[in-house]
């Protein structure tokens, strides 16, 4: 709602004037970004047009906008706006603030409470500088941008690392914006998820070759969608060498007991992310499974993984607390 406004007011005021230069409605659509981040940035940090048409209406030039271009790069990085704009600016760097007093970002904003937002109200003031950029680039519906700034995350800190100092702060993050905002958000997380996925996939080498007793199902339970954890383990498991057999969402029960006895793996990974679909009958079924001859058989280790697995631990269930440690206990059958 507030996107469509504040491009319906350019339209009645700034589009209208005559004269040179772009109005604030077409640099936003160049950027990508919304009319009122760019006079924001204008009000705030000293970044708009050198002329205005008609002492009022902005109109940008060519150097106008290649500032603003230059804004939209550094902030993607995750840089703090306040820094980004002077270095847009070509300033110098700022002297150091007298003892008791903090270099302002903003009206009534300090330094310190700037850079733990992630530029639009997202709650990152523990997260990596990464986390902030990749935020931003979600919120602007980035495409080109949030891509590059995964596949960076993913190459520096290793796949297990970046997913979860980088990318599951920034889902959670979002997650909680939607959440307390009537799901006005609802599109960032989904895109933030699907870019996710696209960046897990490219990173990930070519699916490894069964080899008898080694291979790893994953699936969702029954109801249960959110696919995006099996992925990343499915990734991490293929970059160690593991066979994986992925199923994905909301796997039937009778596809998900057909789909063990046909594998035969050595382990068996159901995620849950709600309590309503986690299934402990449904887990402990798939861990009594057997098959092979007759003195020789051999069944699943079960893992149960996801916050729907919360509470009183299962005998015979295994449930690790995070990504390092499924991966830690899914990689020794196949060494072994």
């Amino acid at each position: 709602m507030s996107a469509l406004a504040g491009n319906g007011e350019d339209r009645r005021g700034e589009d209208g004037p005559p004269g040179g230069g772009l109005t604030t409605g077409e640099v936003a659509r160049r950027l990508g970004v919304a009319p009122t981040t760019i006079r924001t940035w204008d009000r705030r940090y000293g970044l708009g047009p050198d002329a205005r048409a008609g002492g009022r209406h902005r109109r940008w030039t060519p150097g106008d906008v290649a500032r603003l271009e230059r804004m939209c790069a550094l902030t993607a990085t995750g840089l703090a706006p306040a820094e980004a704009a002077r270095m847009a600016r070509g300033d110098e760097p700022p002297t150091a603030a007298p003892p008791g007093r903090t270099t302002a970002v903003g009206p009534g904003r300090s330094a310190a409470r700037g850079r733990g937002r992630a530029g639009s109200g997202l709650q990152l003031s523990d997260a990596r500088q990464e986390c902030r950029g990749i935020a931003r680039a979600a919120l602007r519906l980035d495409a080109a941008t949030l891509d590059e700034l995964l596949l960076a995350a993913i190459a520096e800190h290793g796949l297990v690392a970046a997913w979860t100092e980088v990318i599951v702060p920034t889902l959670q993050a979002v997650g909680r914006k939607w959440e307390t905002s009537g799901e006005k958000y609802v599109e960032v997380e989904h895109f933030l998820s699907w870019h996710v996925s696209g960046a897990l996939r490219r990173t990930t080498p070519n699916t490894v070759a069964d080899r008898p007793g080694a291979t790893t199902v994953l699936a969702c339970v029954p109801g249960e969608n959110h696919t995006l954890p099996l992925e990343v383990l499915s990734a991490a498991l293929t970059e160690r060498g593991v066979p994986v057999r992925m199923f994905g969402g909301a796997l039937p029960v009778e596809s998900l007991v057909a789909a063990v006895r046909r594998t035969g793996p050595a382990a068996v990974v159901l995620w849950a992310q709600s309590r309503g679909t986690a299934s402990r009958p449904l887990a402990q079924h798939v861990a009594a499974m057997r098959w092979g001859v007759r003195g020789a058989r051999r069944g699943p280790v079960v893992l149960t993984l996801g916050p729907g697995w919360a509470g009183p631990t299962v005998a015979g269930l295994a449930r690790p607390s995070g990504l390092a440690e499924a991966v830690a206990a899914l990689e020794p059958p196949v060494s072994s």
